[in-house]
């Protein structure tokens, strides 16, 4: 690996977060007249008027603020910003009669969707424990742990293990089938990893810690395929592999037919999740103080498959998604897959020091700058064609705001920092 190579490639990385990503939604995204953060921008960073902030663009946009003030970002003003966002939070989305936070509100603040939905709290838990290391300020892990609280008393599966993840407003199960009240998800799961990764990090609290064990048992045994470790996308209740159906709630644009299954609904995997899946957990072992060699040939398996199997090495960038034995079902890229990919990729640098990761990292690396970027903008393209030509051109909606791009970011250039330091 060329040293000056690798600086070469932090400067591009740092350059564009600080003065491209960050400053896109620093000059736009604060709602001044009702609290909250503005999440609806077209392709040339308009606001879009859509009226509606939802759970996940609220918190989200939180963990952004919080985690580039924490790495050293901002002057202090990220948190100020982040300060804002938890105000909306507490204020206006707190269910105060049944606890938890409705699932989206208008601009004004006022309830649209009442549901109770676990995606959405994942991120409360994640973003609200970031807020309060980077801030101090106690009220981010006080709403993390009343949260946390509900979900082992609500939506813990005591017999199979695992957590229900679709409510309603009082925290009655949702029916089956779309209404998801008989679904299980890797999605969900995964995200309830960092987000008690990031809550035992800011309380130390044991309980915290047994419950992040028992989730990473989970991932590492119910919610990845035995043989090639790639997640499996959606389970009944007793962990018996479910075929992949839009859900009534959604939190994201997955290309589902219109019968609302997906094609290929029991044979799926999605390379974006599985690598984000890695080193998410070698970031929740480094907090546990486990050592991540432990599972050396597990992370080996799963970088082993991205870059087999995912990774264009005609037109550059990862593909959407493909069967677990190998090969590719969706041939188009969409951003947070190629913002999860680069920081997986640096990882598997570190850990293994093998030259093929560094060639796909570059790989990637290179797509994002050249073709997903908008350039002049800021912020990236949602999704586009395998050459790199956008198909959705919004830069952000309720589903697509921050989180990805900023975070990919400011996680490769700690890894880049590695990197230049000789510790791979």
């Amino acid at each position: 690996m060329d040293k000056d190579e690798i600086i070469r490639l932090r400067s591009e990385a740092e350059n564009h977060l600080v003065n491209e990503l960050l400053p896109f939604w620093i000059s736009r995204m604060t709602d001044r007249v009702n609290g909250g953060f503005i999440t609806h921008f077209d392709r040339n960073g308009m606001d879009t008027g859509e009226d509606e902030k939802s759970l996940i663009a609220q918190t989200r946009s939180v963990y952004t603020l919080s985690s580039a003030h924490r790495a050293g970002y901002g002057d202090g003003k990220y948190a100020d910003l982040a300060s804002h966002g938890v105000d909306f939070l507490i204020n206006r989305m707190w269910d105060r009669k049944y606890g938890g936070f409705f699932w989206m509100t208008d601009r004004r603040g006022n309830i649209k969707i009442d549901q109770k939905i676990i995606y959405g709290h994942s991120f409360a838990i994640y973003s609200l424990s970031e807020y309060t290391l980077a801030t101090g300020d106690p009220r981010g892990i006080e709403y993390a742990e009343k949260v946390f609280d509900l979900l082992q008393k609500y939506c813990a599966d005591t017999m199979y293990g695992g957590y229900w993840e679709m409510f309603h407003r009082d925290w009655r199960l949702c029916g089956p089938g779309s209404q998801g009240g008989d679904r299980k998800t890797l999605d969900v799961h995964m995200h309830l990893m960092e987000a008690f990764t990031c809550l035992y990090e800011c309380t130390g609290q044991d309980v915290h810690r047994r419950k992040l064990l028992e989730d990473i048992d989970l991932l590492t045994i119910r919610l990845i395929h035995p043989v090639y470790k790639t997640g499996i996308p959606q389970f009944y209740k007793d962990w018996t592999i479910a075929p992949q159906i839009r859900f009534d709630i959604i939190w994201g644009w997955d290309r589902f037919s219109e019968d609302g299954q997906k094609g290929n609904a029991t044979d799926n995997t999605c390379y974006g999740h599985n690598i984000e899946f890695a080193w998410l957990l070698i970031h929740a072992l480094n907090i546990l103080g486990i050592d991540p060699s432990d599972y050396h040939e597990l992370f080996r398996i799963i970088f082993d498959h991205t870059i087999t199997n995912g990774i264009d090495y005609e037109y550059g960038g990862v593909f959407v998604e493909g069967p677990h034995s190998g090969g590719v079902y969706d041939r188009e890229k969409e951003f947070w897959q190629q913002a999860e990919t680069l920081i997986g990729l640096l990882d598997a640098v570190i850990m293994f020091g093998d030259e093929k990761y560094w060639k796909a990292y570059k790989n990637v690396h290179r797509f994002v700058f050249d073709k997903v970027v908008n350039k002049g903008v800021g912020e990236w393209w949602p999704l586009l064609t395998r050459k790199g030509e956008p198909i959705w051109t919004h830069m952000s909606h309720s589903w697509k705001v921050n989180y990805h791009s900023v975070r990919a970011m400011v996680q490769s250039i700690k890894r880049l920092d590695c990197l230049i330091a000789g510790k791979a």
